[in-house]
């Protein structure tokens, strides 16, 4: 049976050269599990593969949208599918690796069918936040929804505006289609988890802020401010960027502020990870003992 490895872990890791050496041991592509690295112009702030890495292997799904362009999680789930289904005709093994916990579990467990949202629908709640703000949005979804209310985190603006565009736009609750069931995939899934001690995986999102910065992230972010209000920007680098071109923060404390969220985002990833059993841990630097429990894993009769 085909196999789709997974190879995710927190920010700054090292995931994306080990995963270009992985695929070249395999002799296969490379699909991209960053929802921000989809995004053509954000180059710096989500550390894409740089061209000469994307010339050593194939790669999909990275930089294949402009910044205003509408994506979800749901809509990665079917176009990667569609993609695996033709590469699998070529490939007994893919690749796909990332750090984004919603769009790694699209495609390996499915998510709810909840509809892709209207632009005139989304348009119109991001006037109604402007002008009402978060918390009257909150209550209306008490109103709406009292279930998703109830669970919710009320400070995330982005969970609460699309729960209210999914009733908008459906005349349904948001919560009707949270079925949570998972879907199965016509292949095997085995997932690689990458992890440092936490004081070294600190030590390198440190570092990763300062390199950024030193790449031209600020003037990444400054031809960026037409698009500011854009979700693809509500993304940490950009936020922090935005507030030293408005003259409100100084680039240092910006700089130690994007030191401290990316810090913040990567244990986040890691509680997500750490609910599925079904990864196997490593650390970035054991390639060899990834290769060989990858190929173990592939063709247990040839080992």
């Amino acid at each position: 049976m085909k196999t789709l490895v997974v190879l995710l872990g927190p920010t700054a890791v090292g995931k994306t050269e080990l995963a270009i050496a992985l695929a070249e041991h395999l002799g296969c592509p490379i699909i991209n599990a960053d929802s921000r690295q989809l995004y053509k112009d954000l180059k710096i702030g989500t550390a894409a593969p740089t061209e000469q890495q994307l010339k050593r292997v194939q790669h999909f799904f990275v930089g294949i949208l402009a910044t205003n362009d509408y994506y979800s999680a749901a809509r990665y789930e079917t176009e990667v599918l569609g993609l695996t289904e033709k590469l699998f005709c070529e490939h007994d093994t893919l690749l796909l690796t990332g750090g984004s916990m919603l769009y790694i579990d699209a495609v390996c467990k499915g998510i709810d069918g909840i509809p892709t949202i209207h632009e005139e629908t989304r348009s119109l709640m991001r006037q109604r936040l402007n002008d009402e703000g978060l918390e009257k949005l909150a209550q209306e979804l008490k109103l709406l929804d009292p279930e998703y209310y109830a669970t919710v985190d009320l400070k995330n603006t982005k969970r609460i505006v699309h729960a209210l565009e999914v009733c908008y736009q459906t005349g349904r609750t948001f919560t009707s289609f949270r079925t949570a069931t998972r879907k199965q995939r016509p292949f095997n899934i085995l997932k690689i988890g990458l992890n440092r001690p936490r004081a070294e995986l600190f030590e390198r999102i440190n570092k990763r802020v300062d390199q950024m910065l030193d790449e031209g992230l600020l003037e990444e972010a400054r031809a960026l401010l037409p698009y500011r209000s854009e979700n693809a920007l509500n993304t940490v680098g950009y936020k922090e960027m935005f507030q030293v071109l408005d003259n409100a923060w100084t680039l240092d404390f910006a700089r130690e502020r994007m030191k401290k969220n990316t810090r913040v985002y990567a244990k986040k990833q890691l509680t997500w990870f750490a609910h599925d059993k079904e990864i196997r841990w490593f650390h970035p630097d054991e390639q060899d003992k990834i290769t060989s429990y990858v190929d173990h894993a592939i063709n247990p009769s040839n080992i």
